[in-house]
């Protein structure tokens, strides 16, 4: 099988930020600390680690076109969900049924962050920060 010459990769550029979100309960809105973070390295998606009474965080994943679509009108699937809430909140419905979290965060500043990670990672150049060596060579053996 023919080898084609692979470009460097980008140098890895990562932001975080913290962030208040609060988790909506049937009885109340209980504010929860969040770090959100993006690494170029995975450059689809945001993390969002909860802060839960000082145990190890809580982490879930999201595409971060999804949080501004989401920001707009329903959108995601599965175990991901987020909409627009009054006030200018997003909801995010985090887990499957049974289980599931519901989290409001401010729009405004998620939307902010994401717009951020377009800077270091522009929309439609994803690809060229995704090191596929490792998928590579397991295909090979």
């Amino acid at each position: 099988m023919p080898q084609h010459p692979v470009a460097p990769l980008p140098a890895p550029r990562v932001l975080t930020r913290p962030m208040a979100m609060e988790l909506l309960t049937p009885d109340a809105a209980v504010r929860i600390d969040t770090t959100v973070g993006y690494d170029s390295r995975d450059p689809h998606a945001l993390s969002i680690a909860f802060h839960l009474l000082g145990e190890v965080p809580v982490v879930w994943r999201v595409d971060r076109e999804m949080i501004l679509t989401g920001s707009l009108r329903p959108a995601g699937d599965g175990e991901v969900r987020l909409r627009p809430a009054p006030g200018g909140g997003l909801l995010l419905r985090l887990g499957r049924a049974g289980q599931r979290a519901v989290v409001r965060c401010e729009q405004e500043a998620l939307g902010r962050f994401v717009r951020d990670t377009f800077v270091l990672v522009p929309q439609g150049t994803e690809e060229r920060h995704i090191d596929w060596g490792p998928l590579l060579a397991s295909l090979r053996r």
